[in-house]
């Protein structure tokens, strides 16, 4: 009998507790064992392991977050301590583990599977910055929180004639700020992939001035700049009160929107049927609108997704 374990690890994304309902009902039903991992790498260390049965993962699809807890935990970049991890497992006589997460967690997956331990990863980050699936589990969600609060800002923007800099989570990629940006008719877009500079954008204000629009929202992925100085020099250089808006770990928050409950059900049944079938090592996702898999190694060779087409849809539409 095949015995599977399941963790999420790094930062949360709304999804995360469908995709562990999905991998748990789907292994009970082909008469796998499952066990869960409270807190990431660090709970595998630590042997923070729970046996789950269907009822342990009832009325959590619509829940935001991860029941089973995530931790950063550097320390597993050790070889020693992927060496402890790997024996928790087979001590329990577990040689499948499901890890739910992003890129560092996919990491981890691939360190571990040195020691024997058979892997698959599944796609959980809201920042949909891993290159070989279209879509990761929080995305959706992500993309449809930042459009909620851009739609209120708006408003008040409106009322005050303001400038109003919103800056969304993405780490280096601009996924979220490109399609909430289209999403909610920003008038300015910065992101990794546009080539931002401050001159830039003070030109763009301008020229929107001298066209009589008389409020902006602009919409900035991440360590592109320090959002509040740039109110500061925005102001100073065109006259328009403006403003800066951190939205923050909001973004990770809330309930998964259906599209992400849907992607996690489906990547989640998917790397059980891989384990059911024999394969093992790989990560799932979804390519093309179909779901895919390739081996864990490819993951970061795999080209960088070309976002043009959605920064050439803003252009078309601000």
């Amino acid at each position: 009998m095949k015995k599977i374990a399941v963790l999420t690890s790094g930062g949360d994304a709304p999804g995360m507790n469908a995709a562990i309902r999905s991998v748990t009902r789907t292994a009970l039903s082909k008469g796998f064992e499952v066990v869960g991992i409270r807190y990431g790498y660090k709970g595998l260390v630590e042997g923070d392991f729970i046996e789950f049965d269907r009822f342990s993962v009832s009325e959590k699809i619509d829940k935001g977050g991860t029941f089973l807890r995530s931790a950063r935990y550097p320390e597993f970049l050790d070889v020693e301590v992927q060496k402890i991890g790997a024996q928790q497992l087979k001590d329990r006589g577990i040689d499948h583990l499901v890890v739910i997460g992003g890129d560092g967690s996919f990491r981890g997956a691939a360190a571990i599977s040195q020691f024997g331990i058979k892997v698959i990863g599944i796609p959980g980050t809201i920042d949909n910055d891993l290159d070989y699936t279209d879509y990761s589990i929080g995305y959706d969600t992500a993309v449809n929180t930042v459009v909620d609060a851009v739609d209120k800002l708006r408003d008040t923007s409106s009322s005050h004639q303001r400038c109003n800099i919103v800056e969304v989570m993405g780490r280096h990629c601009g996924d979220i700020a490109i399609r909430s940006a289209i999403a909610t008719g920003a008038k300015y877009l910065a992101t990794p992939e546009t080539n931002y500079n401050r001159e830039s954008l003070i030109k763009d204000l301008k020229r929107q001035m001298l066209n009589g629009i008389k409020y902006s929202i602009i919409i900035m992925t991440e360590h592109l700049d320090d959002t509040s100085e740039l109110a500061k020099h925005v102001e100073a250089q065109t006259g328009i009160e403006t403003r800066a808006t951190v939205l923050g770990h909001i973004q990770r928050g809330g309930r998964p929107t259906a599209f992400d409950r849907s992607l996690a059900v489906t990547l989640g049944r998917h790397a059980v049927e891989l384990i059911s079938e024999g394969v093992t090592n790989q990560v799932v996702g979804f390519k093309n609108s179909s779901v895919i898999n390739i081996p864990m190694s490819e993951v970061d060779t795999t080209p960088k997704r070309d976002r043009q087409y959605d920064i050439d849809t803003f252009e078309m539409t601000k």
